[in-house]
């Protein structure tokens, strides 16, 4: 039987506040900014729609919240071209320039290369490799939720992970050209 319309509609004013900017930030990095906030208001609706099947801990309803609003990305992608143009925030500006090796020019010429680089190696990555290492670098979720979000057991959730971790290293890794190959051989 429901849950008391009040107790409902409480328990779920809760899950909204608790949770509507780290949904709003995962749907803005898979969808035009414009159709953001439609889709985070269609995951809530469906959010409410289910509420009885939300789990009870803070971290798991979050996954379960990223697992809808997944599948009501799925529903917007439908019909469309699919972007690839997820934002990578890895590297602190500031770190890199309090380094004792570069000047802050340097560094900030550094870091430009480095997320030139890094955007390439990204859009080299399929969409699965996006995902999954959005998933846990970009929304922090453990594996066992990131996995809910992708609807696939944990093991198969770090193999993703593991491969997809690989191929942006083997796209990060300068790679020999022939002509450098010819001059390192005896």
């Amino acid at each position: 039987m429901r849950a008391l319309q009040p107790e409902r509609e409480a328990r779920f004013r809760a899950l909204y506040a608790d949770a509507h900017a780290d949904v709003l930030r995962f749907t803005r990095r898979r969808v035009h900014p414009t159709q953001a906030e439609d889709v985070v208001a269609d995951a809530f609706l469906v959010a409410w729609r289910r509420l009885d099947d939300a789990p009870s801990r803070h971290d798991d309803a979050r996954a379960w919240l990223f697992g809808i609003t997944r599948h009501c990305l799925l529903n917007t992608h439908r019909g469309q071209q699919r972007q690839q143009a997820l934002a990578v925030r890895l590297i602190d500006a500031a770190a890199l320039a309090s380094t004792e090796n570069f000047s802050a020019a340097d560094a900030q010429a550094d870091l430009i290369a480095q997320r030139l680089d890094l955007a390439a190696a990204w859009r080299r990555l399929s969409i699965v490799q996006q995902e999954v290492l959005a998933l846990t670098s970009l929304d922090d979720l453990t594996s066992p939720q990131a996995a809910q979000v992708l609807g696939i057991s944990a093991t198969a959730y770090r193999l993703r992970l593991v491969r997809a971790r690989r191929a942006l290293r083997a796209h990060l890794t300068p790679t020999d050209t022939p002509s450098t190959q010819l001059e390192t051989q005896p």
